[in-house]
């Protein structure tokens, strides 16, 4: 697939300036002003980023109201059911506010919903099994409740008290539970917490309890160390694909430390069957260990996953991590199968000029999956697609989105069409009768023909600056890797340099030939550069230039720089 190249507006003084000022490279002071860092304090923060900086929980809202009924069922013994969610952000969320709410003395039980037979969040039917479980009490819902007004309104008619902690957007007419404390409520000038995932507000809220108990002089109680949820709190963050800056970004960066010295069981027995020899980076969070966390919320029930993390028994972990990885297996099975059948159906029926999101659905299709499938047929055809999959009178989806358009705002206005729905602007869960299916795809299209414009539907390559092959050192590396933790709202470093020739020829890599490996020279340096998945790319030929990451090569105990190539286009274009 080819990229529309968007090179991020160069401002030579100013980073000139930063340069001087904090003894830094030029390209890399660009680097930080293209991600919004533009003077010595807040880039100070961004690249040293501390536990001291997080802002103060009481500005989040509703987080006064909540503190106030959590200490009041403390101080009368009124059990708290923890209502959570069955992805990593939600289990991670739950098992820190058990370890917390616990720990202060609270009664805590917790209750999970089944994804299949209850669907997501506060849905009626999984209330109402909750509240026959659990009876009368304080019911804190975690990653969930921001939309659910009859489920809060039923639950308030069987005299409970509802506390929600989510971080998704609400709806209109809002729910009014006791509390409802949501960073989206925020306004934009308060501070970077209105990104946080769920779990990174379990961990605020938890930090607000011990505030609130050290100001009203319950010690030792309240000298909680609150340095012990921050593992979760990372893997969270990194799961839930949330921005990577202010508090997310710090949440991480104290977090992966945290992680790589964790002494919870749960997390070690899965870096055991993950096989995670080194250090957790980004990398084996996202993609190693939250996968097989999320394999038993999308296949069953979430509940062994939230067991792992609160296990403190090493042979009892390991057998449910290795459940889990059995789990995840089956999980990577049935998403070929299904991803498979989308792939040829949109192949087959899709129209590019009339179908600018991709609306598709099968009984068969296992719904815990659909969201997976809807991730990969973006990434093919790059336009926002919606998955449905179950059985009977009611389908469930998940769509994921593209910028340009706000996936959570179409479902509203789609709403008289839907079951239900929720969800972010680039992610979104919704139900549906089979039967209107093909209004809604009708009416989801014209929304998107009115928003979108067609060059929208090709993938925009995000460039920080044109670079000389002469500035990419090993000492420039090793700066530029200051930004890491990279993600949503902190992008991996990309480059792109001009006018470039192969120094020598290049050849094709791989059982099936689907990488190609080359040696590109400016006339004056020479780097080498590996292109993965080129299988159907042409190469460059005559003079080109060249989109790439700058990443560190190890090999036979030498270190140098390679360029992991991303795009290439004739040197004539501009």
């Amino acid at each position: 697939m080819k990229f529309r190249w968007s090179c991020a507006d160069s401002n030579t003084a100013l980073a000139a300036q930063l340069s001087q000022d904090l003894n830094i490279s030029p390209l890399f002071a660009q680097c930080l002003l293209n991600r919004g860092l533009d003077n010595a304090g807040t880039i100070s923060r961004f690249l040293d980023p501390r536990l001291k900086y997080l802002a103060d929980p009481f500005l989040i809202p509703g987080m006064d109201r909540a503190v106030e009924r959590l200490f009041q069922a403390r101080q009368n013994g009124e059990p708290i059911v923890i209502f959570g969610d069955y992805d990593v952000d939600g289990i991670s969320a739950t098992a820190i506010l058990i370890e917390v709410l616990s720990a202060l003395g609270c009664k805590v039980e917790s209750y999970l919903p089944h994804r299949l037979e209850e669907g997501y969040g506060l849905s009626r039917i999984a209330v109402e099994n909750c509240f026959q479980k659990h009876g009368r009490k304080v019911v804190l819902a975690v990653d969930c409740g921001s939309t659910s007004v009859e489920s809060i309104q039923w639950l308030q008619e069987q005299c409970c008290d509802v506390i929600v902690l989510d971080h998704h957007q609400v709806s209109c007419p809002a729910p009014t539970p006791v509390a409802l404390v949501n960073p989206q409520l925020a306004a934009a000038d308060q501070p970077s917490f209105r990104e946080l995932c769920s779990a990174g507000l379990a961990f605020k809220l938890a930090h607000a309890l011990m505030k609130r108990g050290r100001q009203l002089g319950l010690r030792p109680a309240f000298e909680y160390d609150l340095r012990g949820l921050l593992d979760l709190a990372a893997l969270a963050t990194i799961a839930d694909v949330v921005p990577l800056v202010g508090e997310n970004r710090i949440l991480v960066s104290a977090g992966l430390a945290r992680l790589n010295q964790t002494s919870r069981c749960g997390l070690l027995a899965l870096m055991e069957v993950a096989q995670i020899a080194s250090d957790v980076t980004g990398y084996e969070a996202g993609f190693q260990l939250a996968p097989r966390l999320n394999a038993a919320g999308r296949l069953e029930n979430a509940q062994q996953a939230l067991n792992l993390l609160l296990s403190n028994q090493i042979d009892e972990a390991r057998g449910i991590a290795r459940q889990l990885d059995g789990q995840n297996r089956q999980r990577q099975r049935i998403e070929r199968g299904i991803l498979e059948q989308a792939l040829k159906r949109a192949r087959t029926r899709a129209d590019a000029g009339a179908d600018f999101v991709i609306v598709d659905g099968q009984s068969p299709w296992h719904i815990g999956v659909v969201g997976i499938v809807a991730a990969r047929l973006l990434q093919e055809f790059y336009r926002p697609v919606i998955i449905f999959g179950g059985d009977g009178e009611k389908w469930r989806g998940s769509g994921r989105s593209i910028e340009g358009f706000d996936l959570a705002q179409a479902l509203r206005d789609c709403n008289e069409l839907l079951l239900g729905h929720g969800g972010h602007a680039m992610a979104a869960g919704l139900s549906i009768r089979p039967d209107n299916v093909g209004l809604f795809r009708e009416r989801i299209n014209s929304l998107a023909k009115e928003s979108l414009k067609a060059e929208q539907l090709q993938p925009s390559l995000r460039l920080d600056a044109q670079a000389n092959l002469s500035d990419l050192t090993l000492e420039r590396l090793a700066e530029l890797d200051k930004l890491q933790q990279t993600g949503i709202g902190n992008p991996p470093v990309q480059f792109f340099a001009r006018n470039l020739s192969f120094h020598r020829p290049p050849r094709r890599m791989g059982q099936e030939n689907q990488h190609a490996k080359f040696w590109v020279s400016d006339g004056h340096t020479v780097r080498e550069s590996v292109w993965w998945n080129a299988r159907e790319a042409a190469l460059p030929e005559g003079s080109f230039d060249l989109a790439f990451v700058p990443q560190l090569n190890q090999f036979n105990g030498t270190r140098s720089v390679q360029l992991r190539v991303l795009d290439w286009r004739p040197a004539a274009q501009m």
